[in-house]
């Protein structure tokens, strides 16, 4: 091997082969060219030198490999030929035929060029000319971001854009392409006279985005042409107008800026309808209105590691308006729920503490829901810290403080189902009250506004005795200031006075608690198999009778559900209006296996039992919240826990709830997972009973099922169908007794199904789904909702969307992206 340090004109100082050696991993800033070769041949009739023999050359970050390359001083080209290679100092390798260079390797000409760049995108042509080392012009190029087929690299790749002229320009980071034609395994599927992309390195580039092409009865046929415009490194502006043959010009605008400690992003949306008529009339859709449109804005900042605050804030000309025009939103909570949510908070977190004060406002998007019930939160706080306790006393001490401010301009109300020797009565609704009193109407939430401040300090220690018995004291105490202003006229909130005093504007209620559990594990080893624990558990929590039931509004503790996960915990209620009372003890026992193999499996039953002072779960609030859950008799219903998971492919978790008395199923939850083979698979059944105090006069049941298929390495299948197994029995016009289990043709009722099937690899990404569900359209008439998604994305190119609703409603609509 010989080794060479040519000089060029410009040059600044010699390098050893050892020294350039030592530094390929890095740019060489020099003017130098190192050459290593067998044989170095100078010809000084014809002014060249040339090297032979696994010749590389080096010069300026770029390395040139060749079989032989001459250099003619003349004309101070560099000519390489046999399996020719150049590789860049961004890693991206161009190899050929044969190579016509300047010196300094930034102009000339390749013939059988192809390139492959450092994030596995490629460019091949016959004959290639290279300018100013910035632009590449390949003559009847071809361009791909797909691997040669390693069987026959021959074969053409999945998708390929053939072209008269590729020219790729590294300054502007631009591919141009004239004359193109886009193949999918060499069949021309489209053919465009000129277009551009960024290349692969780019991130945000100024230009117009893919085409959205739309249909639908309502609003017509339609296409848009967005256009990004990259304004600088840290923000940007997107341009989507699009034109609706019936509705006409919707104009849609999206500002994103980043800052160094967070971003935001405003968007907006607006369109004057030119056929109203084309939508339903108020009061379940926007006939009636010119202009539509919407304002949403985001952000988040970070004041420093632990503190950060941000906002999601949404203003909508209708509640209709998103779904109509298919714009996006950020603000959905979830398209099931059909609701908006709006949010500015604060937000702190550490190690032993946390904070977060935040404001709301809810917007509904239901036809069946009123904005005046919906509530303005205005703020909420919760405040929690643990410290130390001193060690005299040892253990942890806990402090937690809530408040919460809201208010609404209407009383949201909900009837108790009335039951007649346990038949409802034919053609009755219990949607509406038509009597408001305590026993036959629910108060979902107050008209005026509400105040609450709750605070409280708890402490618990651990101890083990010498026998291994578990002994864990606690102590608390909660204090809680109320303060309302009800609304007693307009909106039936009149009648909030059958409930609550008008007058009783400011009380208090302070619950003091101490305690004991007690756990006592059992531990037994089988050789080969396991470890095995029996664990019984009690609690004995001591409290006076809760004070003010049934006097005081319930916005954030109507949800109560009694099962294994809150058995042992001391206040059962899921917010702070409500608070547990009483004496009541908690009693369990737990059985659980780990093996050897790692597997898992645990079981765990217990029951409530209230000893003595009034049962918070038997007294009537204004939701009846505790009422058919399980707790509201002295002995509570039965509750249980099983969960296996006996490998990392599979697990299953069943809980339920059993009558105290007859040990009937009030309420059922099994959950399993699994994975063989190519195949994951879950299902999930859950079954309640009917719980007509809290609104429920029917049992729900349902089955959710879902699988995914990996066919091969790129291609997958999935599904997924939700069962409303009570269907049956919530659609008769007359209703018939609670629990009714058979005798109708409707119990395998499908409310939601989706088939999709998917392909994926280094390049391409195919998606189609067939969704089916039912919704309820602006006539509260139950509906089928079927819809066909198609998304097609090009690695490097780009995404296309097609959505096409087959529904028959007036919202049929195509959507190509």
């Amino acid at each position: 091997m010989a080794a060479a340090a040519l000089t060029l004109p410009s040059a600044a100082r010699a390098q050893t082969v050892n020294e350039r050696l030592a530094s390929k991993s890095q740019p060489n800033k020099t003017d130098k060219l190192l050459v290593e070769a067998r044989e170095i041949v100078y010809d000084n009739d014809k002014n060249t030198v040339a090297a032979v023999g696994d010749v590389h050359v080096y010069y300026q970050g770029r390395a040139l490999q060749a079989d032989r390359v001459v250099y003619d001083r003349n004309t101070s080209r560099v000519h390489a030929e046999g399996n020719a290679r150049l590789t860049e100092s961004d890693g991206t390798v161009a190899t050929g035929d044969r190579f016509e260079l300047t010196d300094d390797f930034k102009d000339g000409f390749i013939d059988t060029l192809r390139v492959e760049t450092s994030d596995k995108t490629r460019f091949s042509a016959p004959r290639a000319e290279r300018t100013s080392g910035e632009t590449t012009v390949f003559q009847r190029g071809t361009y791909t971001a797909c691997e040669a087929c390693k069987k026959d690299p021959s074969r053409p790749p999945l998708w390929q854009v053939k072209a008269a002229k590729i020219i790729h320009n590294n300054s502007e980071r631009m591919i141009y392409y004239e004359d193109a034609t886009i193949e999918f395994y060499g069949i021309p599927l489209a053919y465009i006279p000129y277009f551009s992309t960024p290349d692969p390195t780019v991130r945000r580039k100024t230009g117009f985005l893919s085409p959205r092409y739309v249909y639908s009865s309502a609003l017509g046929y339609g296409a848009s042409a967005p256009f990004f415009w990259a304004i600088a490194p840290d923000y940007d502006l997107t341009l989507t107008p699009t034109i609706l043959s019936r509705q006409g010009f919707l104009g849609q605008a999206e500002w994103r800026q980043r800052f160094e400690t967070g971003s935001y992003n405003i968007r907006a949306a607006g369109i004057f309808q030119q056929d109203k008529a084309a939508f339903s009339e108020p009061p379940y859709g926007a006939a009636n209105k010119d202009f539509r449109g919407s304002i949403e804005s985001t952000g988040r900042f970070n004041i420093n590691q632990q503190w950060a605050w941000g906002w999601d804030v949404a203003l909508l000309s209708d509640k209709w308006f998103l779904e109509n025009y298919k714009v996006r939103s950020e603000s959905l909570t979830s398209t099931f729920f059909k609701e908006s949510t709006s949010t500015v908070y604060l937000t702190g977190r550490s190690e032993t503490g946390y904070f977060d004060m935040r404001g709301y406002y809810f917007r509904t998007l239901s036809y069946d829901d009123w904005q005046k019930q919906q509530p303005v939160v205005y703020p909420t706080l919760d405040y929690n810290k643990r410290i130390q306790a001193p060690w005299a006393i040892g253990g942890e001490i806990e402090l937690d403080a809530n408040v919460t401010h809201l208010s609404r301009s209407a009383a949201q109300y909900q009837a108790v189902p009335g039951i007649v020797n346990g038949v409802y009565p034919t053609g009755s609704t219990y949607e509406t009250c038509t009597v408001f009193n305590s026993t036959q109407c629910l108060v979902r939430g107050i008209g005026g506004s509400y105040t609450r401040i709750s605070t409280s300090a708890t402490w618990q220690r651990e101890f083990v005795d010498p026998l291994g018995q578990t002994w864990k004291p606690f102590a608390g105490i909660r204090v809680d200031g109320f303060a309302m202003n009800l609304k007693t006229t307009n909106y039936q909130n009149s009648e909030i006075s059958n409930f609550l005093n008008p007058n009783d504007n400011l009380s208090a209620r302070v619950m003091p608690t101490v305690g004991l559990e007690y756990r006592y594990p059992f531990v037994a080893t089988t050789q080969g198999w396991g470890t095995h624990i029996v664990e019984p558990i009690a609690q004995i929590v001591v409290r006076p009778s809760e004070t003010r039931i049934g006097k005081l509004p319930n916005e954030d503790s109507q949800s109560l559900v009694f099962d294994d996960t809150n058995i042992f915990e001391w206040n059962k209620f899921s917010g702070y209006d409500r608070v547990e009372g009483g004496v009541r003890a908690n009693v369990g026992a737990k059985y659980s296996v780990t093996t050897e193999t790692g597997g898992y499996g645990d079981v765990l039953i217990g029951q409530s039992y209230q000893i003595a002072g009034q049962n918070s779960y038997a007294g009537t609030d204004i939701a009846h919240t505790g009422m058919d859950s399980g707790l509201e008799t002295n002995q509570s219903d039965y509750i249980a826990r099983v969960h296996m998971a006996p490998n990392e492919n599979f697990s299953f978790t069943g809980r339920g709830r059993f009558d105290e008395q007859t040990f009937a199923l009030e309420r059922l939850e099994l959950q399993a997972n699994a994975k063989v083979g190519p195949v994951t698979a879950n299902a999930m059944y859950a079954r309640y009973a009917a719980q007509p105090q809290l609104g429920y006069p029917y049992r729900r049941e349902g089955l959710l099922t879902g699988a995914t298929l990996q066919l091969s390495t790129n291609w997958s299948v999935n599904g997924s169908v939700l069962f409303d197994l009570d269907r049956y029995i919530t659609e008769r016009a007359n209703y018939a007794t609670v629990g009714v289990t058979n005798g109708s043709s409707n119990r395998w009722s499908v409310a939601n199904m989706s088939i999709g099937a998917r392909y994926q690899d280094e390049c391409l990404t195919l998606g189609v789904t067939y969704l089916s569900s039912y919704k309820n359209d602006s006539t509260g008439t139950r509906s089928p909702d079927k819809t066909v998604m198609v998304t097609l994305e090009l690695r490097t190119l780009g995404e296309i969307k097609f959505s096409q609703n087959l529904s028959s409603s007036s919202s049929t609509d195509g959507i190509a992206n």
